[in-house]
């Protein structure tokens, strides 16, 4: 860090200081105003005056500490919780629209009450976004008897719900759903035909929990509504067959970071004899060509029980920052058919793209937003730049004490698993409770497998059986409990010492509390933080080691075995200078992905910038601010969704050779954003001309069974799904710039040459 950011730090440091002073200044206010004397009745009364001047125009800030007064008492009196000092700063700072770092066990949950009381009073509605459908259930229902009891009403979004279940939902003071629930229902409300199908209501505000995984990890995940699926070929089994004949080095090559796949000369020539298609780089091999790359991809770079299960006869992906199963996550483009035909599964089309959006898009839409999480400091210049969203540390009610043990360096994975069991067993022997956090699900069943041999039993915890996550992860703190499970599983869930039982608790104290184990480091230290939080609670004893083999990927990516070529022993490394060079690794990491996100910024912003113009004139039709018969309705409508759907099939399109540009010396985004511009600009007169014609065909009719005649219907069924973003980042060309220069060349010369080979 150089002497300007360590100046601009410090300022920064200064600033958050003097923001907590004005924070624990109304922390002060507010205890002072005191409702101990009033009755149920009379809280609610105060609560519906607070509604009342909310409604009328009076600002939130003003109704701030009586309004933070009073969930403190309705929440001392329903749940029996009186928030800490620390707990009210927290709700200071989100009401301010800040990112609240708050640690583990301090009680996020209730913090989040205050905020969302205070903004549920103008009427508006107020989103809690939470991290998966269990966590927004758990807190509607434990959180619910606040909010009842000040006259507000509260509710929770499941997936699965009836349209009409989700508009009350939708329709209540406070609503809990997961970000990604929210999206989908947005985007189904973004091709319903009529005002009465739609879910949401205009958005307000929202509160973001855990918010590094939804705005940093998660942000450019495209949410995805489809129709009905085409029926699938069975080219991608034929693929994946020519491509398991090819072998590494002698006919494809990895980038330095493994990221990316690329044939080589060697490669291209014995694919073209395979298939006896000719020059692969001919026009009209360019769908079998981008089908093959994907096959290759899948096939050197994609592991089962790593990057994918298969379950009940389907491919299901496996998070890379959770390592869970991602529900209704789908590969992007070709990928997840090449994947389904590697592992010789029936395949199935996704079906035409109708919709789609970003998270980070989606949470922008809300006028006022903030988020919580115990993970955010490492990445605030990041949230600060994308979201304007400060990072605000809020004080641990009580001190942390738990012991970060320094990494534990291993030259090979065999003698890290070695020292893993043998640690885990010592520590077992003494009745102390241990988690340990994997990298994936065949690293869990490995090690499980190894610790059964040693007589250590565990609790499994990976993406083969989630269902009982909640509930393994809450007794992770019990006396002689080893849990072992996919990096951050139970995130959301407290751990308590002796699984809540007071006696167990003092037992588990005088051990060390829990003693945390990471198989592996991540490319963010946030993860490693998210995982080391899990010991430590609200000023528990615990402990966090770190153990790591110079053979796990992040080291191979960026080439640190070579530190210790020709070295293999079982003992730890003891060399100081690994452990900076490991640290100088994440960082990089880190810096990578902040520029791979920037990079997907680039092209999924115009496109989105274009959905929302379009948007905007849908939205005015469907509340008939047109004043629009029926049939212009429904006509307008149908070629505006159409015409869309269109345009996202033509970005994709451009998207994915988008890279050939760099051939011709030409800015690849540029030159997107020049192609999608000129492609959107044709839309209004295409939408016109159609409606046109249409309008005439049915001559003024409103009959709803003529414009069905006439094929003015939405699809049978729809289907939404994800994206999985790590392959957007990660699935540049499959092509090495010097291949693909010789294959080019090759496409134009052979024609001009009549050469049958070149």
């Amino acid at each position: 860090m150089n002497i300007a950011d360590k100046l601009l730090q410090k300022l920064k440091n200064r600033e958050i200081r003097n923001t907590l002073k004005v924070y624990q200044d109304k922390v002060e206010l507010i205890r002072k105003r005191n409702w101990e004397a009033c009755n149920d009745g009379q809280l609610q009364a105060e609560s519906l005056r607070l509604q009342k001047e909310a409604q009328s125009g009076t600002p939130l800030d003003e109704l701030l500490v009586d309004a933070y007064a009073l969930v403190c008492e309705a929440a001392k009196r329903t749940l029996g919780l009186q928030p800490y000092d620390v707990q009210i700063m927290a709700a200071l700072a989100l009401h301010d629209g800040k990112l609240i770092e708050q640690y583990t066990g301090e009680g996020k949950t209730l913090s989040a009450v205050m905020p969302a009381y205070l903004n549920a009073l103008t009427g508006e509605g107020v989103h809690v976004l939470t991290f998966n459908d269990y966590l927004a259930s758990r807190d509607a229902e434990w959180m619910g008897p606040i909010y009842r009891s000040l006259g507000l009403t509260v509710n929770s979004v499941q997936a699965g719900m009836s349209l009409s279940e989700k508009r009350e939902a939708y329709a209540a003071d406070i609503t809990y759903v997961t970000a990604k629930e929210a999206g989908f229902d947005y985007l189904r409300d973004t091709i319903a035909l009529n005002e009465a199908d739609t879910v949401h209501r205009s958005f307000h505000y929202v509160i973001v929990d855990e918010a590094d995984s939804l705005l940093l990890d998660e942000a450019r995940v495209p949410l995805v509504i489809a129709g009905e699926s085409d029926s699938s070929s069975s080219d991608g089994i034929h693929l994946a067959e020519v491509v398991r004949q090819l072998t590494p080095i002698e006919h494809y090559d990895f980038d330095e970071s493994k990221r990316n796949v690329y044939l080589n000369e060697a490669g291209s020539a014995k694919v073209e004899s395979l298939l006896g298609c000719g020059n692969l780089f001919e026009s009209h091999n360019g769908p079998l060509l981008s089908a093959l790359n994907c096959a290759l991809h899948v096939e050197s770079l994609l592991k089962k029980d790593v990057d994918y299960i298969v379950r009940n006869g389907r491919i299901e992906l496996i998070d890379e920052y959770t390592g869970r199963v991602a529900e209704n996550r789908h590969l992007p483009d070709g990928l997840q058919a090449a994947l389904t035909a590697k592992e010789g599964l029936p395949s199935e089309s996704g079906g035409k793209i109708l919709g789609t959006i970003t998270l980070q898009h989606f949470l922008s839409l809300y006028p006022k937003a903030c988020g919580m999480t115990a993970t955010a400091h490492a990445s605030a210049i990041e949230f600060e730049e994308i979201y304007e969203l400060q990072v605000v540390q809020i004080p641990s009610n009580r001190q942390n004490i738990r012991i970060d043990h320094p990494l534990r360096i291993y030259t090979h994975k065999a003698a890290k698993l070695k020292a893993l069991v043998q640690e885990i067993s010592s520590v077992h022997a003494t009745g102390r409770p241990i988690l340990i956090g994997t990298s994936s699900v065949e690293e869990s069943d490995m090690l499980a497998e190894a610790l059964a041999v040693a007589d250590v039993p565990c609790h499994v915890l990976n993406a083969k059986n989630d269902a009982e996550e909640a509930g393994i992860i809450a007794k992770a703190g019990e006396i002689g409990a080893v849990t072992v499970s996919t990096n951050m599983a139970g995130r959301g869930v407290d751990i308590r010492l002796g699984g809540g039982n007071p006696t167990q608790a003092e037992a588990v104290a005088k051990l060390g509390g829990l003693y945390v184990i990471g198989t592996h480091v991540n490319e963010s230290v946030r993860i490693d933080d998210q995982l080391r939080g899990r010991a430590g609670r609200q000023g528990d004893p615990g402990a966090s080691v770190f153990f790591v083999s110079l053979e796990d990927e992040l080291m191979l990516q960026f080439g640190i075995d070579r530190w210790v070529r020709g070295l293999r022993q079982d003992e730890e490394l003891q060399e100081p200078a690994l452990h900076s060079k490991i640290s100088h690794i994440q960082r990089v990491a880190m810096a990578q992905n902040y520029h791979i996100r920037q990079e997907l910024n680039c092209y999924s912003d115009m496109v989105e910038d274009q959905r929302r113009i379009l948007y905007e004139e849908r939205l005015a039709i469907l509340k008939g601010g047109k004043s629009m018969s029926p049939s212009e309705q429904r006509v307008r409508l149908f070629y505006i969704d159409q015409f869309w759907a269109d345009h996202l099939a033509y970005a994709s399109y451009i998207r994915e050779g988008i890279h050939l540009e760099s051939l011709a010396s030409r800015n690849p985004i540029d030159e997107f954003h020049v192609q999608i511009t000129e492609a959107y600009d044709q839309i209004p007169a295409k939408i016109n001309n159609e409606s046109a014609n249409m309008l005439e065909r049915l001559a003024g009719s409103n009959d709803p069974s003529k414009w069905e005649k006439l094929g003015l219907k939405s699809p049978a069924s729809t289907r939404t799904y994800i994206i999985s973003d790590q392959y957007i980042q990660n699935k540049r060309s499959s092509w090495n710039p010097a291949t693909m220069m010789a294959y080019y060349l090759r496409g134009i010369l052979r024609p001009i040459f009549k050469l049958s080979k070149f």
